[in-house]
C-alpha cells in the first residue's frame, strides 16, 4: 500500500485498531515528515502507542524528536516509559536534561527507563548525569543506572578515552552489580598500563579478582 493510503488509515477515525497498527508498522519503512504528527497523536493511545513509536523511531525527520519531547511530560506510567525508550533509541541529546530528571521519578519503571535512555544517548554530559545518580538511587533502579553507565562508557571510548577509563574505574567498584563490575575490569585490563602522569587504575582485589578471568594486571602508577 502507498504511503498516502497508509497515512489515511492512521488518520481515519473509522479505521480499526488493527488497521492503524499495521499502517504504523508499514510507515516505519516508508513514512516521511507528513506521517510524524498523525502517529505522534497516538502516543497516548493505550493500544496503539507502541505501534506509533515503532513507526516513528526509524523516521529520519527531526520533527520526530520534537514530537517525542513534547509528549514526554504529558504521559504517565508505561506510556511515558515507551516515549522515554524511543528518545533513547533515537539518541536525542536535546532531551537529555528532561530525561535525566526522570531518573528520580517515584515510578521505578519510569526511573529505570530514563537511566537506560541517558546511557543510550551517551556523551560526556550523560556520563556525569549517571555518575551523579549512583549515590541517590537504590534497587531496583541502581542496577539499571549501572548498566546504562556501562553502555555510556563504551560509547565514550571513541570520543573521550580518558573520561571513559575514569568511568570504567568507577564501574569496577565493589558496590556495582557483578556483571557490570567484571565488564569494567576487562576493559581496564585491555587498556594496558596508564601513560605517565595519568590517573592510577588499581587492580581488583578479593572476590572481583578471583572472578575475573581476563588476567588483569592493573594499570601502572
Amino acid at each position: 500500500m502507498e504511503p498516502a493510503k497508509l497515512l489515511a488509515l492512521v488518520k481515519d477515525p473509522n479505521s480499526t485498531v488493527f488497521q492503524k497498527a499495521i499502517a504504523c508498522k508499514k510507515l516505519a519503512f516508508v513514512g516521511g515528515k507528513e506521517a510524524v504528527q498523525p502517529m505522534a497523536a497516538l502516543l497516548s493511545h493505550p493500544q496503539l502507542a507502541c505501534y506509533a513509536r515503532f513507526g516513528l523511531e526509524p523516521n529520519p525527520d527531526p520533527s520526530v524528536d520534537e514530537a517525542l519531547r513534547a509528549a514526554l511530560p504529558k504521559l504517565k506510567g508505561r506510556l511515558q516509559v515507551g516515549v522515554i525508550t524511543s528518545i533513547g533509541v533515537r539518541k536525542d541529546a536535546k532531551a537529555l536534561d528532561a530525561v535525566t530528571k526522570l531518573i528520580d521519578d517515584s515510578d521505578a519503571e519510569v526511573a529505570g527507563a530514563a537511566a537506560a535512555a541517558v546511557g543510550m544517548i551517551g556523551g560526556l554530559q550523560a556520563s556525569r548525569a549517571l555518575q551523579a545518580a549512583f549515590d541517590r538511587t537504590k534497587p531496583p533502579v541502581f542496577p539499571v543506572v549501572a548498566r546504562a553507565a556501562l553502555l555510556c562508557a563504551e560509547g565514550l571510548m571513541a570520543s573521550n578515552r580518558p573520561r571513559a577509563l575514569e568511568f570504567y574505574t568507577l564501574l569496577s567498584a565493589n558496590r556495582m552489580p557483578d556483571p557490570v563490575r567484571l565488564a569494567a575490569l576487562r576493559v581496564l585490563n585491555a587498556a594496558g598500563p596508564a601513560p605517565p602522569g595519568a590517573k592510577a587504575y588499581p587492580p581488583p582485589t578479593g572476590e572481583a579478582a578471583e572472578k575475573d578471568q581476563s588476567g588483569f594486571l592493573g594499570r601502572g602508577r
